[in-house]
C-alpha cells in the first residue's frame, strides 16, 4: 500500500479561515443595510405620495368653495342667522394673566360694538351658500396668492382635518374658538399650519423678508358679516413656552382693557422684524396671523389692522416719529 506522507500544517489556515468569516460577515452587513435602505425609501415614497395626495384633496377642496365664494352675488335681505356657538379651547390654551385688585380709578375698557353695516347680524349671500356646504365655515382669507375658508370649531380639529372634514396632514386655517361674532371682534386669531409646499399658512414665512412683506402687506378678511381689509403692522417670531427669553402672550392682544392692549401692542411692534411700518390704536380691529416656525413652541406672528376711512395700500398712516 503506497504511503502518503501527512501534510504540514498551513500556517496561513486560520487566517484564510478569518478572512473568509469577516467576508461573510460583511456580504451579510452589507445585504441588511441594502434591504433597511430599500425599506427606507420604500417608506418615503408612500409618505411622499400620502403628502402628494392630501395636498391635492386639499386644494380641491378649497377649490371648489372658492368657486362658489366668488358667484356673482345679488343683495337679498335675509332674516338674522345665530353666530356659531364657540367651544372652549384646547389647543394654543389662553394663559390668563391674574385679574388685579381693583383701582381706585374705573380702568378704560372697549365696549361691545356692533358691525357698522350689518347690526341685525344677517349673514351675506355668499356664506350662506358655503355654509350650506359646511356650517363651520365663518370666514374667508386672502394673503398674497392663497385664499382659503376659515373655520370656526375647537382649536385642534383643523389641524389634522380640511375644512370638509376629511383627515388631512395639511388641516385648514381656523379661528380661535372662543371668538365672539355676535358683536364685531376686536382681535380675530386665524391659524393655520407652516407647509412646506406654501400651503395653508406656507407662505408667512416670507413675511420676514421686506420686500416681500411691503409688496404683499394688504391682507382680506372676511367673515360671514362683514368684509374687511388689512395691512401688515408688525412681523415677529415668538415663544409660547412662558420663561422662555422670547416668550409673548399673545392672548394680550385680545384684552378689552385699553392700557393692556396698547401695552401689548407696544411689546408686539418692538419685537417686529419690519419697523415703522403702520400706525396702530388699541380700538382699532386686529387680524393676527399665527403659525408654526421652528420648536413646537415657536410661532410666527404676522399682524395687521384694518385699514381706516380714506386709507389704501397706497396711503397708509405711519406712526409718528
Amino acid at each position: 500500500m503506497p504511503y502518503y506522507p501527512e501534510r504540514k500544517p498551513d500556517p496561513y489556515a486560520e487566517e484564510q479561515k478569518r478572512i473568509e468569516e469577516a467576508a461573510a460577515h460583511s456580504r451579510r452587513r452589507r445585504l441588511a443595510l441594502a434591504a433597511l435602505f430599500a425599506l427606507v425609501i420604500v417608506y418615503s415614497l408612500i409618505r411622499l405620495i400620502a403628502y402628494g395626495a392630501d395636498y391635492m384633496s386639499s386644494r380641491q377642496a378649497s377649490q371648489e368653495l372658492q368657486e362658489l365664494y366668488e358667484e356673482p352675488t345679488q343683495i337679498v335681505t335675509a332674516a338674522p342667522t345665530a353666530a356659531p356657538k364657540a367651544q372652549p379651547a384646547t389647543a394654543e390654551p389662553r394663559q390668563e394673566t391674574p385679574t388685579p385688585s381693583p383701582e381706585p380709578e374705573q380702568e378704560a375698557v372697549l365696549p361691545p360694538a356692533a358691525y357698522p353695516d350689518n347690526p341685525n347680524l344677517v349673514v351675506s349671500e355668499r356664506f350662506r351658500k358655503l355654509r350650506k356646504k359646511n356650517k363651520n365655515i365663518i370666514g374667508w382669507v386672502k394673503v398674497d396668492a392663497v385664499e382659503e375658508p376659515v373655520g370656526l370649531k375647537d382649536n385642534t380639529y383643523f389641524l389634522t382635518h380640511d375644512i370638509n372634514g376629511k383627515k388631512n396632514a395639511n388641516g385648514a386655517i381656523f379661528t380661535d374658538s372662543g371668538i365672539n361674532l355676535y358683536t364685531r371682534p376686536y382681535t380675530i386669531f386665524l391659524f393655520g399650519h407652516n407647509m412646506k409646499s406654501g400651503n395653508m399658512f406656507g407662505r408667512l414665512r416670507k413675511y420676514k423678508e421686506s420686500a416681500y412683506c411691503y409688496r404683499h402687506r394688504i391682507i382680506t378678511f372676511d367673515s360671514m358679516y362683514e368684509e374687511g381689509t388689512y395691512a401688515v403692522f408688525a412681523v415677529t417670531e415668538i415663544s409660547t413656552e412662558a420663561g422662555d427669553s422670547n416668550y409673548f402672550d399673545l392672548w394680550s392682544l385680545d384684552s378689552t382693557k385699553v392700557e393692556d392692549r396698547q401695552n401689548a401692542l407696544n411689546k408686539l411692534i418692538s419685537r417686529s422684524i419690519h419697523t415703522r411700518m403702520l400706525d396702530v390704536h388699541p380700538d382699532e380691529q386686529l387680524l393676527i396671523l399665527v403659525t408654526c416656525e421652528g420648536k413646537d413652541t415657536d410661532r410666527l406672528v404676522v399682524a395687521a389692522r384694518r385699514l381706516r376711512e380714506g386709507e389704501s395700500e397706497n396711503n397708509l398712516t405711519l406712526p409718528p416719529l
